[in-house]
């Protein structure tokens, strides 16, 4: 189970091994926001050194997890839990190490809160849009969007899908028929690198995302589809279903659907040229 925190508004990724109910943080993240390295790999890794030859024994907890890089594959990451996390934090001198002991002591006790009670973490995701300025509109979309979203990769789980690269092939599918172009060639308009797209998609994008996908369950429902290829035609018949309600109205309205807007800050370098 994969999730993204927002510390200070900065990403940091984190997954629940199911089978021992325990959660992991990417090290690099973390390392990114103590240090506000450019090249936190390389400090993570003199500082893994450092610490082996002063006989610490963090590097033997290290577990490698999979997590989205910039380019939008999955690559492994180290990764450690939270006690471990902590132990890291204290070797590394930064004034954002209390501050990030508190947040991390607060991502725990909402982690086993949710875990007691799920709809708690759509509140917290809702509470997470909303510090980052999005609409209740937007935000609305956003997790009608997502649950339109889990009910297809549930189907696809049942149908004998199952693999991630999978999942990767039949979404792009989707959205290269809807859209007019593959996931990353959006992501690559919109300016993004390791960011969700869906995080930066306008209302109408994630409205015809979300048509793609419902329309793409459905056939699949009604084809009985298994297996990756039958699968694969049933989102190309899905996507197609969105792309001809996108071209009436881009025609009925004179505006694109897909466009390179996004929620990314102004860098410090537009903002001076404005």
């Amino acid at each position: 189970m994969d999730s993204i925190k927002l510390f200070e508004s900065k990403k940091v990724r984190s997954q629940r091994v199911i089978e021992t109910e325990t959660w992991y943080f990417s090290v690099i993240d973390v390392i990114e926001i103590l240090t506000n390295s450019s090249i936190p790999k390389r400090y993570w890794s003199d500082l893994k050194k450092k610490l082996t030859k002063e006989g610490s024994q963090l590097y033997e907890k290290i577990v490698q997890l999979k997590f989205e890089s910039n380019d939008g594959k999955k690559y492994a990451t180290d990764c450690l839990e939270t006690k471990e996390i902590l132990r890291l934090v204290q070797s590394i001198p930064s004034p954002k190490a209390e501050p990030f002991k508190q947040w991390l002591a607060k991502v725990g006790y909402e982690r086993m809160q949710e875990i007691a009670d799920p709809s708690q973490g759509i509140d917290r995701a809702r509470e997470n849009w909303q510090k980052l300025g999005r609409s209740e509109k937007w935000i609305q979309q956003r997790m009608t969007g997502q649950e339109t979203r889990n009910k297809l990769t549930d189907y696809w789980k049942d149908s004998g899908v199952s693999k991630c690269d999978e999942f990767a092939f039949l979404t792009n599918i989707i959205h290269q028929e809807w859209a007019g172009l593959s996931v990353q060639n959006h992501k690559e308009i919109k300016g993004l690198q390791s960011q969700n797209l869906r995080d930066h998609m306008s209302e109408a994008e994630l409205i015809f995302t979300a048509l793609a996908e419902l329309s793409t369950r459905q056939i699949a429902e009604t084809d009985e589809a298994n297996g990756l290829e039958e699968n694969a035609k049933a989102s190309k018949k899905g996507g197609k279903i969105a792309k001809d309600a996108r071209l009436n109205l881009e025609e009925l309205t004179g505006k694109k659907v897909v466009t390179g807007e996004n929620f990314l800050p102004s860098s410090k370098k537009k903002d001076k040229l404005e």
